[in-house]
């Protein structure tokens, strides 16, 4: 407990209480933000499709069985 609390005080005497404050406040913020995002996750976009290469066209469509699937 003491280890903190000298963390504290060299912190306030390095930076100031106002810029200490804001970025405990920052801080928080983050975390919230953090923690929303791995509660409700967004919805992803579609993924892009496959580079246009010959192979890749070749293979899709032996894949499919149909040309140009």
């Amino acid at each position: 407990m003491l280890d903190i609390l000298l963390i504290i005080v060299v912190l306030l005497l390095i930076f100031g209480a106002s810029k200490v404050r804001s970025a405990g406040s920052d801080l928080g913020a983050a975390v919230k933000g953090f923690r929303k995002g791995l509660r409700s996750p967004e919805p992803q976009p579609p993924a892009a499709p496959d580079a246009e290469f010959p192979e890749v066209v070749a293979e899709r469509e032996r894949r499919s069985g149909k040309p140009g699937a």
